[in-house]
């Protein structure tokens, strides 16, 4: 049974790459029948806030990556991490340190004249020092040999150990720090497996330097490639969003958020899946080394994917908030039929119930593009149109779709040189369901409302 953990520090509402690195953790733990579990890394008391830990804990939670126990807080751990300093000095794995910050400049300025690395020295390794205000708990790292690395994804990493110096455990106020934590946390949660950024690999050994000195079990690691923008650096806001809240608020669901996010440095035959899917068919040692490219288009494609499994109703329940948003109700006329006619006109929630409003709204505007490519030249189309239109009984699409035959024969025009302009009449753009069916939608009365007011807007 594999426990794996999501080690979120609450700086910042939850990113999006932390939820890819979570949605691994879950779907390996489950794999195995394990447990997930959640750590709130909130030792940084400056910019910790609860509001974003309620964030980072509810977003995964509606996605379906809820933790197998009540999450824990480091900073109310410290008691425990005592202790296990206790046990580094008592067994000589640590000692107390009282290099001043200006000690410490020096030595790196000297290390960096004779080109050597800057690093702690071990100066005071051996002096025997007792606590005081002054002083830092630092391990006593190995000086020789390597450490070894057995990434599940990344295969053998190793490490000399002479390149690592003397880390720091307690800060001089007592507060221990990161890497002591992180080794003890996982530990006294019973981790298995941490699966998490490349940018903790130079970690890894370090941290495993801790265990050996406690004298813990070793844990098994996977380093996940980075998320980036198209440019090839770090996801950030100038490439898309880069928050969960900002998907949900688009209106993607959290399937596909979930399937997007998976397929960030994964790939598998069947492209569009659910989490159950996701959980049978996912293998960490197929994840790719490279970093992972970050593309909108594509989590746009897996979107339109997600909603096209959807039945119906499925459909309107989820849609509903949005039409809500636009200030559309389901009491309105032809409620069902136009959100079912728009479905598939954009790629997530948001834009389809946006793409409705022309249905529900008096028009505020003409896409200025449809408007020089279709519009200003379409005069006397639209006066037949209208002119032949206003004839017919029976309003359905059936009828409709006649008329705009016998427009385009009377006229000996394409396609787009007829429909298009009677789109922009009606919507206001070049976006809806097929033309006789938009018709039929808006009703007689409405419809040549609307193209009265095209050709006046021509004229």
């Amino acid at each position: 049974m594999k426990v794996t953990r999501f080690a979120p520090s609450p700086t910042g509402n939850l990113h999006i790459g932390g939820v890819r690195t979570a949605l691994f953790n879950y779907v390996f733990s489950k794999q195995s029948g394990g447990l997930f579990l959640i750590r709130v890394e909130d030792t940084d008391r400056e910019r910790s806030k609860r509001e974003y830990e309620e964030d980072i804990i509810s977003g995964l939670e509606w996605l379906g990556i809820s933790p197998d126990k009540t999450p824990i807080r480091q900073s109310e751990r410290y008691d425990i991490y005592q202790r296990a300093a206790e046990r580094l000095i008592s067994s000589g794995n640590a000692y107390w340190c009282d290099c001043s910050p200006e000690d410490l400049e020096e030595m790196r300025k000297e290390q960096a004249a004779l080109g050597k690395k800057p690093m702690y020295d071990g100066r005071s390794r051996d002096l025997g020092l007792k606590k005081s205000e002054n002083t830092v708990l630092r391990l006593a790292t190995p000086l020789e040999g390597e450490t070894i690395v057995n990434d599940l994804i990344r295969g053998e990493i190793i490490f000399s150990n002479s390149e690592l110096d003397d880390l720091i455990l307690l800060r001089s106020d007592g507060t221990p720090t990161y890497h002591f934590c992180n080794v003890v946390d996982d530990y006294d949660q019973g981790v298995t497996t941490v699966i998490r950024g490349e940018d903790h690999i130079s970690n890894t050994p370090r941290q495993i330097h801790i265990q050996k000195a406690l004298d813990y079990p070793e844990l098994e690691y996977a380093h996940l490639p980075l998320v980036l923008g198209e440019d090839k650096k770090r996801l950030s806001k100038r490439h898309a969003a880069t928050s969960l809240n900002a998907y949900k608020e688009m209106g993607f669901t959290k399937e596909t958020i979930i399937n997007a996010l998976a397929l960030l440095g994964w790939s598998t035959e069947n492209e569009i899946f659910l989490m159950d899917e996701l959980i049978e068919s996912f293998k960490l040692q197929n994840v790719q080394k490279a970093a992972a490219v970050f593309d909108l288009k594509r989590f746009n494609w897996v979107s339109s994917q997600q909603l096209a499994k959807l039945n119906d109703e499925a459909f309107f329940d989820v849609i509903k908030p949005f039409m809500k948003d636009e200030g559309i109700n389901e009491d309105s006329t032809n409620y069902k039929k136009i959100i079912l006619a728009m479905r598939t006109s954009k790629t997530n929630l948001k834009d389809i119930a946006h793409a409705t409003r022309p249905f529900f709204f008096e028009l505020d505007g003409y896409d200025e593009k449809g408007v020089s490519k279709f519009l200003n030249e379409s005069l006397e189309t639209l006066n037949f149109a209208h002119e032949l239109l206003s004839k017919i009984t029976e309003w359905n699409e059936t009828e409709l779709d006649i008329a705009l035959i016998n427009v385009r024969d009377y006229f000996n025009l394409p396609i787009p040189k007829v429909n298009q302009p009677m789109r922009i009449a009606l919507v206001g753009s070049t976006v809806s369901p097929s033309l006789g069916l938009t018709l039929e939608l808006f009703g007689k009365e409405k419809s040549l409302e609307r193209i009265k007011k095209a050709i006046e807007f021509i004229g």
